[in-house]
């Protein structure tokens, strides 16, 4: 399939990147990544570093994740045996639109709340 059947007006369903987009912008990937950031990191402090995050939530995220060449694991042989995760390559290239959007959600929370409470009071209003 090609791309130009794909566009941001028009995300047909076997577009290939809607099926990217809704892999990788998830939430949990999305903090993923952001806790990868700063180097490799096994399993359980990965989860530490994402409160609320199931084991089963994490294992499919970065299954996922490595999957789409995002996230390498590594296995390290020690007593007991080891798994560590880290950022690829092309994985760090979603770090800095990641990043743009994360700001983008700390600058325009109190916007956002603004307009959550304006839509809450019309619901109000007309129920």
């Amino acid at each position: 399939m090609e791309m130009k059947e794909c566009s941001v007006e028009v995300f047909r369903s076997n577009c290939p990147s809607r099926e990217l987009l809704d892999q990788i912008a998830d939430k949990w990937s999305m903090m993923i990544l952001a806790v990868l950031a700063d180097g490799p990191l096994r399993f359980n402090a990965i989860k530490r570093g994402l409160e609320g995050i199931t084991q089963k939530a994490l294992t499919q995220t970065l299954r996922k994740l490595e999957r789409n060449g995002i996230v390498s694991r590594n296995v390290i042989a020690t007593s007991p045996v080891a798994v560590e995760y880290e950022i690829t390559d092309l994985g760090r290239s979603l770090i800095g639109p990641f990043k743009a959007l994360y700001y983008w959600t700390r600058d325009n929370i109190e916007a956002v709340d603004a307009a959550r409470a304006a839509f809450d009071a019309r619901l109000e209003e007309v129920g």
